[in-house]
């Protein structure tokens, strides 16, 4: 058990230093101030492999070291990332605890993007104005042609990311003996037809991001 403790804790500083890598070197602007990073993509596979609180405890942790070096938008930034990665990462985590299975991992991924779609609809209606200057009125007017679809794609994206990653790498580690394989976890391969429907996906949330952006 302690040496399964002692696993446990270095792959989580590990993944936290893995996911504080994403958002500082992969931050890709897609419309007005808002971005897309890959940081939930680590977080979440964090909370796949350790369970919710996890991903939870990576969230704090990545947040509050992105606000004391790489942000600017201080405390209310660090609200705001930590609620948006906590609605994702969290929930999806906690179903695919409970089922842990391709149909889990799918459930759990569109539920984490369905909550942290709404979630942030709401907090970047209270809080935007704040930070950004912009009057509630105009931030309201944006809801739902800019912060809905964005949410959206981003959530999109990150699930078809761990769906892509999560097993090869579950694979390579437990190959490795860095993991143990879980009691209750089916062990199957990702079959091919997934594979081609997610990469499809991805490719159209991908073009969805860029027609947000402008640039399609």
């Amino acid at each position: 058990m302690k040496k399964t403790n002692v696993r446990q804790m270095t792959m989580t500083a590990v993944l936290a230093a893995l996911a504080f890598a994403a958002v500082a070197l992969i931050r890709i602007p897609v419309v007005m101030f808002l971005s897309y990073e890959p940081k939930d993509v680590v977080i979440t596979i964090g909370g796949f492999l350790f369970g919710p609180l996890t991903a939870f405890v990576i969230s704090v942790l990545v947040s509050f070291v992105e606000m004391i070096t790489i942000s600017s938008t201080g405390w209310i930034g660090l609200i705001m990332n930590i609620l948006s990665t906590c609605c994702f990462s969290c929930l999806a985590a906690y179903i695919y605890k409970k089922k842990k299975t391709l149909t889990g991992a799918v459930t759990g991924l569109l539920s984490g993007c369905v909550l942290m779609t709404g979630a942030m609809l709401l907090w970047n209606y209270l809080i935007t104005p704040l930070y950004m200057g912009y009057p509630r009125e105009a931030v309201a007017a944006m809801l739902l042609p800019v912060f809905l679809p964005f949410n959206l794609i981003k959530g999109g994206i990150n699930g078809v990311l761990i769906l892509l990653l999560y097993k090869p790498l579950v694979t390579a580690l437990r190959r490795a003996h860095v993991l143990e394989t879980p009691e209750g976890e089916t062990q199957t391969k990702v079959h091919a037809g997934v594979i081609l429907v997610s990469l499809a996906l991805l490719s159209t949330l991908i073009l969805g991001a860029l027609a947000l952006a402008g640039v399609i």
